[in-house]
């Protein structure tokens, strides 16, 4: 006759199963917590918890921009960028742009690249010590935003600005009346003299 299995029951220790519960809790925690501590309005609490979170985060892409698709997402960002070509002419255009991008992701992926920018960049209205100690976490990324262009359009150089286009209040659109758009300079870049060559 045969015996029935046995079957062996796996048991965590203690220190285990606190260690994968600390575990899940931080994840779950670098989850939730960017979302919360997202622009403004947003809590100075989810702000605190974020720091030390930010390494995590950073490391899973947790850092989405899920305001862009709230209730009230604030006013959208364009790059517009100028270059100079080496005829003397020069080009112009924006980034994104909802009639050259395409296929539609290219213009998402573009959107997304000008609204980062946005939200590191200070007005140009800021005062000068927070645009100094703001430029080394933006200017990486507009560095590459100006060798794209550099690149697409065989120029020289390229001035870029970051605009900041009005949003109106409803009473505004009823009315008809428009506002202005905010204009901040980002920079003229150009290729270094040993890569021209």
């Amino acid at each position: 006759m045969n015996a029935p299995p046995v079957t062996v029951a796996l048991a965590w220790s203690r220190p285990a199963r606190w260690l994968a519960s600390l575990l899940i809790a931080g994840y779950l925690a670098a989850v939730i917590v960017p979302p919360l501590a997202g622009p403004p309005p947003a809590s100075e609490l989810a702000g605190t918890l974020r720091r030390p979170l930010r390494p995590l985060i950073g490391a899973l892409y947790l850092d989405h921009g899920y305001r862009f698709f709230a209730p009230d997402p604030g006013p959208g960002h364009t790059i517009r960028w100028t270059a100079a070509m080496p005829d003397g002419s020069t080009r112009s255009g924006k980034i994104p742009d909802r009639d050259a991008d395409r296929p539609r992701l290219l213009y998402h992926r573009r959107f997304m690249i000008a609204e980062k920018i946005a939200a590191q960049v200070p007005t140009a209205e800021a005062p000068p010590e927070v645009r100094a100690r703001a430029r080394p976490e933006w200017l990486p990324l507009v560095k590459g935003v100006a060798g794209n262009v550099l690149r697409q359009t065989g120029g020289t150089s390229v001035r870029l600005e970051m605009v900041e286009h009005y949003l109106p209040a409803p009473d505004e659109v009823v009315a008809g009346t428009t506002g202005t758009d905010i204009v901040t300079p980002l920079g003229t870049f150009a290729w270094p003299k040993e890569a021209a060559r």
